[in-house]
């Protein structure tokens, strides 16, 4: 168990759009709740909620939009046995027909609280972010906005509550939520409004590790909490654990100080659960495959999530779209600047500060970039899907098809944000002769030491603070990057920074660990697709040898040249198929219960992104990945 007295301060800045539209008094004592998850290995974790009410019509809310998930991802399905009640009597409710997260209920004249029961179901399938799978036989992510409802008309920031949680016997639980006593298993936590509360994950499990990232003492703290499904896999090796504490130094050096008191890296290692990771204030949510922190190739794969869900703590939660931030739960979250709230992230948290910790050397961050640059230089859809309608649609493209991604495009704001916020930090070092870089806008933008808030901005906010690191007219430059319908990704930056992206036959390290770790066959660069263990081909790039021999996405690979495939035989097919010169390369392929061979006209062998350093440029990529914190 891990516990940690301190007095916690949260500001939540509602925009003004909103400010009048929240009306309703907030009650005087706090909400309580109540969860049960000791039955949370069968999948399901029992909620007992109080509310101070007042005679008259009450409309509750179950949280729909989720800060970090940018979408309606309230998983309401997952809710069941609901009941109300009021004296110990049941008191009926009804849901609105238009706004499906509200119900309503008519509270009787001298009644002063309100009752409710309500159990959260967690699905057995592992996608998805928080509404997926969460819980194993050993583990569990407790979401509290899952877990209860609260109050219309009242704006999540003055609505306090206390909650309490109860595990299975012997289990421990990291949570930047600060914690009180313990007794009977159950631990009661200090009263925090619904914001907090609901960007305080917990995780918990039978088998527990902390990790202290920052000396006894030192203010703000950081640290590692671990849970997984077996005792072998907490054993993080020490010299990664000093890249973590390297992680730190550089992030405060990088941002010019900090916005919380104690931040919590909360890690859940599971086969059975979803994977991927959320951002909070305080602390990250990071949920990875179970040996990730003991296999080491794994280990450096997955290296970059860590300061990724970091990076958000200044950049996503301090520093916020004014767009993104709303009153409550049920307000439509607008995502038009998330090329600044994830691309920017995905640049200085994913790609430049798990350089600079030394959790990836240069070979393999060269080739986490090459295959950024190549992913996006490769998305037909950009002909007439811009940037910028990536990030407005982001609700709906979080959670789109793996099929026919190339011509849908997804939330490429990420990726090709790196190559966006690569080519501003090369401008501003090249503008400025080397005097300043992309830190200098992040010491603006994110920097000073406080306590948890919220400050929002707007574009201009952006271009005004760019302006004031190095003149330049970056309001045209961001706006063409934004609007423009490409057929290739900006790779300005690359040749900025000077390099230039290329293919040849040797393995892109990452793009190498990510075909073992999830089981498929990388022919994307060569004849146009990915193909996994099953045989299922997930897309087609458009243009690509199989598109114009009539391949599409979710047909199943049978056999390669009349013998059965698999990985190895398809690549020596591509290598064959490049000495013969003229042969075609055969593919069995089977579409629904049809059967048919393709001929594929493509003597290219196999084919992987890299960079390639252009003669005559500095290595601005060198100096842009340095350690720059000063080593205690």
């Amino acid at each position: 168990m891990h516990s940690h007295p301190r007095r916690f301060l949260a500001v939540f800045l509602a925009s003004s759009a909103f400010a009048g539209t929240l009306r309703a008094q907030a009650p005087s004592a706090p909400i309580t709740v109540e969860v049960d998850a000791t039955e949370t290995a069968r999948k399901i974790i029992h909620a007992r909620e109080s509310i101070p009410v007042k005679p008259g019509k009450l409309t509750l809310y179950y949280p729909k939009w989720l800060p970090g998930e940018h979408a309606p991802t309230g998983p309401i399905n997952s809710l069941v046995n609901v009941r109300l009640s009021v004296g110990g009597k049941p008191l009926s409710w009804q849901r609105d027909p238009v706004d499906l997260y509200a119900i309503s209920c008519e509270i009787p004249e001298g009644v002063k609280q309100l009752d409710i029961t309500l159990d959260d179901v967690i699905p057995t399938s592992a996608g998805g972010y928080s509404s997926g799978t969460s819980a194993s036989a050993q583990l569990t992510i407790i979401s509290w906005n899952q877990l209860l409802l609260y109050p219309a008309g009242i704006a999540s920031d003055q609505l306090r509550f206390l909650a309490s949680m109860k595990l299975p016997a012997g289990w421990k639980f990291g949570t930047a939520l600060p914690a009180g006593s313990t007794r009977d298993q159950a631990t009661n936590f200090a009263a925090v409004s619904l914001t907090t509360l609901v960007d305080s994950p917990v995780i918990a499990g039978a088998f527990y590790r902390n990790i202290p990232l920052t000396a006894p003492g030192v203010q703000p703290s950081n640290e590692i909490d671990i849970v997984a499904d077996s005792a072998a896999a907490l054993a993080l090796p020490d010299d990664e654990i000093a890249r973590y504490k390297a992680l730190v130094a550089e992030a405060t050096t990088l941002y010019g100080g900090t916005h919380y008191l104690h931040y919590h890296f909360l890690v859940a290692l599971s086969e059975h659960i979803f994977h991927s990771g959320i951002e909070h204030h305080e602390s990250s949510l990071n949920t990875l495959p179970e040996r990730t922190f003991i296999d080491k190739e794994s280990r450096t794969a997955e290296s970059d999530l860590l300061p990724h869900e970091f990076t958000h703590s200044w950049n996503g939660k301090y520093r916020r779209p004014a767009s993104l931030t709303t009153p409550d739960f049920q307000v439509p979250m607008q995502d038009d600047l998330l090329w600044v709230y994830e691309g920017l992230t995905e640049y200085a948290g994913s790609y430049v500060l798990t350089a600079r910790a030394g959790l990836m050397d240069a070979d393999y961050s060269h080739d986490q970039l090459a295959s950024m640059a190549a992913q996006m230089d490769n998305r037909a859809g950009r002909q007439w899907r811009n940037l910028q309608d990536t990030a407005t649609a982001a609700s709906l493209l979080y959670e789109s098809p793996k099929e026919w991604a190339n011509q849908r495009r997804g939330v490429d704001f990420y990726r090709e944000g790196v190559l966006i916020w690569l080519e501003v930090d090369t401008i501003i070092r090249q503008q400025s002769g080397g005097g300043k870089s992309l830190d200098d806008f992040t010491h603006a933008f994110h920097g000073g030491t406080t306590a948890p808030g919220v400050v929002t901005y707007t574009f201009d906010d952006v271009v005004a603070d760019l302006n004031a690191v190095t003149p330049y007219d970056w309001r045209t430059l961001l706006r063409e990057r934004l609007d423009a319908y490409t057929t290739h990704a900006p790779l300005g930056g690359l040749q900025n920074a000077g390099w230039e992206l290329v293919y040849t036959e040797e393995p892109n390290k990452q793009d190498a660990q990510s075909e073992e770790d999830n089981k498929y066959t990388d022919a994307r660069y060569s004849l146009g697709f990915a193909v996994g263990e099953d045989g299922v081909l997930g897309d087609v790039l458009a243009g690509s040898a199989a598109e114009k021999a009539g391949i599409g996405p979710s047909m199943k690979l049978v056999a390669v040249n009349g013998r059965a495939w698999n990985g190895k035989s398809l690549k020596q097919a591509l290598t064959d198929a490049k000495a013969a010169g003229s042969a075609p390369i055969e593919l069995l392929m089977q579409n629904d219960d049809y059967y048919r061979t393709y001929r594929l006209e493509y003597h290219g062998g196999q084919r992987y992104p890299h960079l390639h350093r252009l003669e005559g440029r500095p290595d601005l990529l060198e100096a842009i990945c340095k350690p720059h914190a000063a080593k205690s």
